[in-house]
Formats: structure tokens, C-alpha cells, sequence
């Protein structure tokens, strides 16, 4: 790998990912794949038959990563580590991703009134020769919800594109009764691991 450039590339297509890194005075680029009918096979995010949460997230955080990085090899740009997140939800060692459309999230977010689950959020980064994961539990507790409220909340919009269908960082807040963990886990992108895993991959944090 040619000499290390403080600058590395970030895997995600997410404003929260950036805004986070941007936090903590990271440079990077942004690496973006494929969506829609063409997205690449290797960013998959089926689950596997009888797969568990955390193995699941830090599996697609992983495939991401590894695949970001022969990526830069295809483009002939310059090699720097890749950085990719994935958040999911674990509700009774069920994985909960994005949802579908607006009836599963107003469905996601009736399975979650009224009571706690965990958010997981895996991080890996990928150099071309090595590829390490960090993952990063926390646990929230929603208040009971009105059908008012989650109808009002859905039809904002704000649960489309996040998984568990809300943002902790948004209109959802109201609904949190209680946070252990990491903030930044929660919002997609745990600043604490993210730190120490740039250490690891030779960058000056």
C-alpha cells in the first residue's frame, strides 16, 4: 500500500455518516455504489437463514468495506482505507433494517412503543489487505406512542430511509424515553470506535 494520506474514503451514501465524521475532523472522500436494479451483489443486505443481529450487521458492514476497496482498484484511485457502517435493530433477535414503505413503518414503530430494544451499529474498514469490524450495542426505550403520533410521524417522512424507521437525531427524539450506549451508534455512525479503528489504520486522530 503506497504511504499513508490522512484522508480516507467513506462507503455510505447516509448525511448522518458524514455529518459525524465530519465531527470528529475527518477527511474523506466519498466511495458510492450501485443502488436500485444495478446495485452490486457484494453490498447485499438479505439477511442470512437463522442469522443473528450483530453477526448480520457487522457482516454487511464488512462485505461493504472489502468491497469499497476493490473498488478503488477498478477506478485506479488513489489507495486509501475505505470506511462503511450498518446499522440494524435487534427486537427479540429479530433484525429490523429500513423500512419497505410507509405501512412496515408504521408497523416497526408499533412493535417498538411502549418498550426497549437494542440498536447495532458495526463498523469496517478495509485497506485492500486487512479488513477489521467494531460493533457498537446500545439499547433505547420508547414510550408508549399514540396511533396519532406514529400516523403524524409517518407521514413525515423521516422514518423512510433509517433503520427501525427513525432518527434518534430528528422528530423521533420525543419518543425516547431512555438511551444506554452511544449516541452516535444510534445515529449510524459510533464516534468512539470510529476513532480507535482509524488508529488502528494508521490515520492521526
Amino acid at each position: 500500500m503506497a504511504a499513508f494520506e490522512p484522508r480516507i474514503y467513506l462507503a455510505s451514501q447516509s448525511p448522518r455518516r458524514r455529518e459525524l465524521l465530519a465531527q470528529i475532523d475527518v477527511r474523506f472522500d466519498l466511495l458510492l455504489f450501485r443502488g436500485g436494479p444495478r446495485a452490486d451483489p457484494e453490498t447485499d443486505e438479505t439477511p442470512l437463514p437463522g442469522e443473528a443481529p450483530a453477526a448480520y450487521a457487522r457482516r454487511v458492514a464488512a462485505a461493504k468495506a472489502r468491497h469499497g476497496a476493490h473498488l478503488l482498484q477498478l477506478r485506479r484511485l488513489p489507495p486509501r482505507p475505505v470506511l462503511a457502517a450498518d446499522t440494524t435493530l435487534d427486537v427479540d433477535g429479530a433484525i429490523i433494517g429500513k423500512p419497505v414503505d410507509d405501512a412496515d413503518a408504521a408497523a416497526i414503530l408499533q412493535r417498538l412503543s411502549g418498550r426497549a430494544h437494542r440498536v447495532l451499529t458495526a463498523i469496517a474498514m478495509a485497506d485492500g489487505a486487512r479488513c477489521e469490524t467494531r460493533l457498537s450495542v446500545s439499547e433505547v426505550r420508547f414510550r408508549p406512542l399514540t396511533d396519532d403520533e406514529l400516523r403524524r410521524y409517518v407521514a413525515s417522512g423521516e422514518p423512510r430511509d433509517k433503520a427501525g424507521a427513525y432518527g434518534l437525531q430528528g422528530r423521533a427524539a420525543m419518543f425516547v424515553a431512555s438511551v444506554v450506549g452511544s449516541p452516535s451508534g444510534i445515529v449510524g455512525l459510533p464516534l468512539c470506535e470510529t476513532a480507535l479503528l482509524l488508529r488502528e489504520f494508521g490515520y492521526p486522530i
